[in-house]
């Protein structure tokens, strides 16, 4: 049996909220690098999905569907000080794990903020209200109510998550490549100050899935390589973008919130409707799905720069989502049918025959063009790592790991997000399982191909406007 590293111990007990996916491709991970005995594990999901992978690690598992009324009497018995709380469902509210978590001692992390069910697609409320920058500032409101919490990590999945760790590696490369002191900053102040230095106008969640499986996508199914129902809620969501400081021409049909931070905007339509151009090292240029997450809030928050009280430096951030084929055949037609989710789902594992899930993030506006970091992951090299994962998940299930790891080791640390954390020590955790990761420049941009078979309106004084982004 192959000995693996223990990053940590957790001396008390692990509550698993959801066992989908990624519960499924993380367990074997934190039994790996996590000292945890198995009987101190339990399971708590809405579904018998992934019954017998718990059974055969010996783990409890509870099927029981979380509800706005039943969660407290479900958790409170298998919570209490120095427990873990890793919640990784779905229409469960993340708002009321944290503040559960919170209440008993224990420690917890999830990989985006949820609501209850509804609260993605509730129309007698506004787009600004069921948006992710609206998620986000009642999560960081919990921070208010209990300062002294044990540590509670909040969106730290992949993306978004581990793409945070990403930036910061990708401004210290672009330092070291154009000359300047590559000292890793210590404070939000000091990241901010060395993307203002560098002129980062741009940041991209830059992500490529070219898996494909041996069964085709058929009529009235949705197929996916991660959760169907994550990415049906989030594509219903508005689109989502944080709001950079060089940005000349604002979106007609684009609104600012009138609350919270103001780091973001959001465009009047769902995200599943918007496409944004990219570009990434194996793909080269395409058009992504302008998916709401929140590291398009999160990072332009901390990388922003005020003077006065006035913000004279903030990049504008995004994700520019191309899925696998097959999830793309399954967006157009839930698009098509006015957002009625398919009535067959089917998640892809077993069945994947092929492809690379390319996940990075492109910083572009800088003396170098544009720059890519990231992971190009295989489903071969993903399933020899980790059992139960493809490409897509482990990326995710490695960044929950590091996060648990990271939060057990700074235990008292109350609410906390990806951008705040050691984004060495996450990154240490997370390159074994990763694939190669790599950075390329590049001299592609938006205007590349422009203007030659139809006139259009573009800004050709600046290609990173988010105007010359935007597929119309």
């Amino acid at each position: 049996m192959e000995e693996y590293a223990k990053h940590c111990a957790l001396d008390g007990r692990l509550v698993m909220v959801g066992f989908g996916s990624i519960g499924q491709g993380v367990l074997p991970l934190i039994l790996r690098h996590i000292e945890i005995a198995p009987e101190r594990i339990t399971i708590v999901t809405a579904d018998e999905r992934g019954r017998a992978e718990a059974e055969h690690y010996g783990i409890r598992f509870i099927k029981e569907p979380l509800t706005r009324e039943n969660h407290r009497a479900v958790l409170d018995p298998l919570l209490g000080r120095g427990d873990f709380l890793l919640n990784l469902s779905v229409d469960v509210s993340s708002v009321a794990l944290v503040e559960l978590a919170a209440e008993k001692g224990a420690m917890y992390l999830d990989t985006c903020i949820e609501p209850w069910p509804g609260g993605y697609t509730d129309t007698s409320v506004s787009p600004s209200l069921r948006s992710n920058y609206a998620l986000r500032e009642s999560a960081l409101a919990v921070r208010q109510r209990h300062p002294d919490a044990p540590t509670a990590v909040i969106t730290h999945g992949a993306n978004p998550g581990l793409v945070s760790h990403f930036v910061k590696q990708a401004l210290l490369n672009i330092a070291e490549d154009t000359g300047r002191d590559i000292t890793p900053p210590t404070t939000r102040e000091g990241w901010a100050a060395l993307a203002k230095d560098l002129a980062v106008k741009v940041i991209h969640i830059a992500e490529r899935d070219t898996q494909i499986s041996s069964v085709p996508k058929r009529r009235g199914e949705f197929v996916n390589t991660w959760s169907i129902d994550g990415f049906v809620s989030e594509g219903s969501q508005p689109a989502e973008l944080g709001w950079g400081s060089h940005e000349k021409t604002f979106p007609a049909d684009g609104s600012r919130h009138d609350f919270g931070s103001g780091a973001a905007i959001f465009l009047n339509r769902p995200g599943v409707t918007q496409r944004v151009r990219t570009w990434t090292p194996m793909e080269g240029p395409f058009h992504g799905f302008l998916i709401t997450h929140s590291e398009a809030i999160s990072i332009p928050d901390y990388l922003t720069v005020r003077e006065g009280g006035e913000v004279v430096y903030r990049p504008t951030v995004h994700y520019a989502y191309h899925p696998c084929d097959d999830a793309v055949k399954s967006i157009h037609e839930f698009a098509g049918k006015n957002y009625v989710q398919q009535e067959t789902q089917r998640l892809i594992m077993d069945e994947i025959i092929d492809g690379v899930d390319e996940l990075g993030v492109l910083l572009a506006g800088h003396e170098k063009g544009a720059y890519w970091y990231g992971s190009q992951l295989s489903i071969e090299e993903a399933r020899q790592l980790v059992p139960f994962n493809s490409a897509t998940s482990l990326q995710v299930c490695v960044a929950v790991l590091s996060g648990m790891v990271w939060a057990i080791e700074n235990p008292g640390r109350g609410v906390v997000e990806p951008d705040e954390m050691d984004y060495r020590r996450c990154l240490d955790i997370c390159m074994p399982y990763l694939g190669p990761v790599v950075g390329a420049y590049t001299d592609w941009t938006p205007l590349e191909g422009r203007n030659k078979l139809f006139p259009e309106d573009v800004d050709s004084s600046d290609p990173w406007q988010f105007k010359n982004i935007r597929v119309i």
